[in-house]
């Protein structure tokens, strides 16, 4: 078994309140300063630039999850991860046909670049991606899983789009296996109020909008890899966060 720094949660120049300089390839190499191992792209409602940010993970050395950090109907974010990239942008045309097409004002919200492998603005996303979409909380885990993934709630200690702000407490129904925690140091509180906390994994990413928010590492899953291969590993790391703990 071996100890894989990970960070579940960030944001590329896609999303409109992320700096223009979170590009694939500024991520990645932030990523390994950091000493970060496993990275997955989430920006709101798009998976449109997890293709780029695989091509800089591989000049990198680091191993590139494809995500989406999904707005539910009720303002809720939810962290949608996948295995193989043709699952996350399948799902990312499952999410646009259901998502608000409210035009983006860039000079209030700013950009929301495509990008290619080499940073080059390939087009730019025209509607406003944050806008909730209509996908419930209930149908997020069906939805995400029929893509071959997993989804969590992302910063459940926040107030803004937090699931226990916005529900008042978090499901008991089994339908999420994990929960991020933007700050680890909340994790004894929110047990202790909240105790149906103790039947998930706990994860905890820096939903980073700037290359100075990628964390040093300190979160970690621990995965047997051999024989290694980072096919192996993010396989492993998918069949983890699909366990019951």
């Amino acid at each position: 078994m071996k100890k894989y720094y990970y960070d579940f949660h960030v944001h590329s120049c896609l999303s409109p309140c992320a700096d223009d300089d979170m590009t694939p390839n500024n991520i990645a190499g932030m990523a390994v300063l950091a000493g970060l191992e496993v990275v997955a792209l989430t920006d709101h409602n798009s998976a449109k630039n997890c293709p780029a940010f695989f091509a800089a993970a591989k000049k990198n050395g680091i191993i590139p999850i494809a995500g989406m950090e999904l707005t539910t109907a009720e303002d809720i974010h939810v962290v949608c991860l996948f295995p193989e990239l043709d699952g996350a942008m399948a799902f990312d045309a499952y999410v646009d046909s259901r998502r608000m097409k409210v035009p983006n004002r860039v000079d209030i919200f700013g950009e929301q670049l495509i990008l290619n492998g080499d940073d080059e603005t390939i087009g730019r996303e025209e509607f406003f991606l944050p806008a909730a979409s209509e996908i419930t909380v209930d149908e997020a885990p069906g939805a995400v899983a029929r893509y071959g993934g997993i989804c969590f709630p992302a910063h459940i200690d926040r107030e803004a789009n937090g699931i226990i702000a916005t529900l008042g407490t978090f499901p008991d129904n089994g339908a999420f296996l994990n929960a991020e925690f933007y700050d680890h140091a909340k994790e004894a509180e929110f047990l202790e109020k909240y105790p149906v906390l103790g039947s998930v994994r706990r994860l905890v990413s820096s939903d980073a909008h700037n290359l100075w928010s990628i964390r040093d590492k300190s979160a970690f899953l621990e995965i047997d890899d051999e024989p290694y291969s980072s096919d192996r590993v993010r396989k492993q790391i998918f069949k983890l966060l699909g366990e019951k703990i």
